[in-house]
Parts: structure tokens; C-alpha cells; sequence
């Protein structure tokens, strides 16, 4: 037998191949791992709730997010195109004269990537070997967007059962270091810790603590940077379970440094290429693991539709968890 019969598999080529999702759900679909939040999850999702708390689980857009130029994102930028001052000085008109009955308005517009801040990665937005999921090619996503795999195909879905999993939360921790891989047994713990059960359909929440500790001592690296995170090798639990969606509160959900050697977001690869796995990024769960704390309930119903922009490799939604 020869050395290289004797190596084992290549983990990125192993997972490609055992874990794809390609056709499963039909050879025109674009929805991934969506498919997998039935009607049935969503109605038992909403009758779980219990106290009827709402939580915000996204970031505000302003001057003060976490981007520091990184792949040629910046903050939102929001400037307005009718104020109060307008209204109180008599400079706004409507064809030609002053509004009737002192009417006046506000207006707003924003300039911001789409992935500056709390948002999900469309299937459009990673290629490998110049394919994205379900066998489309790279090369049909133009400056014009994306035809297939945008993201408002998800505007009726990411909804349904969220199962958060508080990894520093479990441990006594305030957070994780930068450069931990969360393996399967941390996961396990932390649901174990939450007495829930990660089942198909669900939404998972991952509580890093990072979002915790770049708001106390700054943003440093937190857009780009090493952080702590999904351990390339929990790709077989996540799509043994049948897990819909995994959003974090990190920059890009797996481990940075990444493990695979002279690799970029290797997890990114099996996951939203060949699974179809839906990833969300850069959410905040502090508040929502305070509450779960004080309630001892750690499922809960999630609203997280992106919205749909046409084309778009990404999204932000306007996330809430109702306790």
C-alpha cells in the first residue's frame, strides 16, 4: 500500500462529498437548509412561548459598528433628506407651496454594505471551484446580482424554533477567547447546560461572548479578526441533526485563526456551498442570554427574515426572540 493510500481523507474534499445538499430539494432550489422550517415547527415554535418577552437580537447600524475597512466594508452611513428644521423654517413644499395644516416630514437614506453588521450570508455569496450551491456557477453573479440565491428568497422563512447555545454561559465564563474551536462536545454541553435539545429545523443561536467583549475594551480585530468559534470539524452534527440555521455573534461564525492549513473560512466551503447551510453574523445575543437566564428557558421563537433584496449576496433581518 502506498503513503498516499495510507493518508486519510482531505477533510474539505470528505465533507464536500458526504454532506452536499445538491438536488436534495430539487435541482431549482435556493433555499438550502430552509427547507428544513416545516409550518409544523413554526406553529409549535409559537405556541412554546411562554411569557411573551421580545428581545432585539441585532446590532444597531451607526458610526459606531464594527467595521474598520476589511474586505472594503464600512459603517452605515445615514443622512437625511427632510428634517424638523426644515419643517420649523417653512422649507418644505409640496408642488410648489407649504404643506396644508403645517404638515411636515422627516426622511432618511443609508449607504452601507449589506454585511456590515447583523445580517445572513445568501447562497450567493460564497463559491468554490467556481460553483455555489445546488451546482450554479459562480460566474452568473454579476455586478447586476445575483439571478439565483439571493436573498429575498428567504422573505417568507427564518422563522420558527431558536435554540440558543451559550457556550461562556456554560462555563462560567464572560466569554471565549479569540482562537477557540467550539467542538461538538462544548455544543453538547452548552445544550445540556440550557436543558434543550438541538433538533431538525432549528434555528441555533451561538453565544460567543465576543460582541460582549469587543464592546468593553473596543472593536480591535472583531471585523476580520481571530475569533472564537464553530470548529470546521462540527459539520457532521450540524447536518446529522438537521440544524436550518446557525447564527452567531462573531464576524464570520467559525474559528479564526482558521484550522485548515493555507485555508480562508474553510467552513464556509461544505457548509453554505454544498449544504446549503444558512449562516447569520454578527448578532447579539447579551441580552437574549440574560433573559433566557432568568426565565431557565433556552428555546425560544425566532423572526429573522432578511430583507429581500433582490440579488443580494446578503441581508440584514430584523431579529427578535419572543421568550
Amino acid at each position: 500500500m502506498t503513503d498516499s493510500a495510507q493518508a486519510p481523507p482531505e477533510p474539505l474534499a470528505e465533507y464536500v462529498a458526504k454532506y452536499s445538499n445538491w438536488g436534495r430539494w430539487g435541482r431549482g432550489d435556493e433555499r438550502g437548509t430552509a427547507n428544513l422550517i416545516s409550518r409544523a415547527i413554526v406553529r409549535d415554535a409559537a405556541r412554546g412561548v411562554q411569557s411573551g418577552r421580545v428581545v432585539g437580537l441585532g446590532m444597531p447600524f451607526n458610526q459606531d459598528g464594527p467595521q474598520r475597512g476589511a474586505l472594503g466594508r464600512f459603517n452605515c452611513l445615514r443622512y437625511s433628506n427632510a428634517t424638523g428644521t426644515d419643517h420649523a423654517e417653512g422649507r418644505q413644499l409640496w408642488q410648489g407651496a407649504p404643506f396644508p395644516r403645517d404638515f411636515g416630514y422627516a426622511d432618511d437614506t443609508i449607504v452601507m454594505p449589506l454585511q456590515s453588521a447583523t445580517h445572513w450570508d445568501a447562497l450567493s455569496h460564497i463559491f468554490h471551484q467556481g460553483r455555489m450551491y445546488n451546482d450554479r456557477p459562480a460566474a452568473e453573479v454579476t455586478a447586476a446580482g445575483a439571478p439565483h440565491c439571493g436573498s429575498e428568497v428567504w422573505r417568507d422563512s427564518l422563522v420558527g424554533r431558536g435554540v440558543l447555545l451559550d457556550l461562556p454561559g456554560s462555563r462560567r465564563l464572560d466569554w471565549l477567547e479569540d482562537g477557540e474551536a467550539i467542538d461538538v462536545a462544548q455544543l453538547e454541553a452548552a445544550a445540556e447546560f440550557g436543558r434543550v435539545e438541538v433538533r431538525e429545523g432549528d434555528i441555533l443561536l451561538l453565544r460567543t461572548g465576543q460582541l460582549r467583549r469587543c464592546r468593553q475594551q473596543g472593536w480591535g480585530g472583531y471585523a476580520g479578526g481571530d475569533a472564537p468559534g464553530l470548529s470546521f470539524f462540527t459539520i457532521p452534527w450540524l447536518c446529522e441533526r438537521g440544524v436550518a440555521a446557525v447564527a452567531s455573534d462573531t464576524w464570520g461564525v467559525e474559528v479564526r485563526p482558521n484550522e485548515l492549513p493555507e485555508s480562508f473560512q474553510p467552513f464556509h466551503l461544505p457548509a453554505v456551498v454544498y449544504m446549503g447551510l444558512l449562516l447569520g453574523e454578527m448578532f447579539d445575543f447579551e441580552a437574549l442570554a440574560e433573559a433566557c437566564a432568568e426565565a431557565g428557558v433556552y428555546e425560544v421563537f425566532v423572526s429573522a427574515p432578511p430583507l429581500a433584496v433582490t440579488g443580494s449576496a446578503g441581508a440584514p433581518p430584523g431579529p427578535v426572540a419572543v421568550i
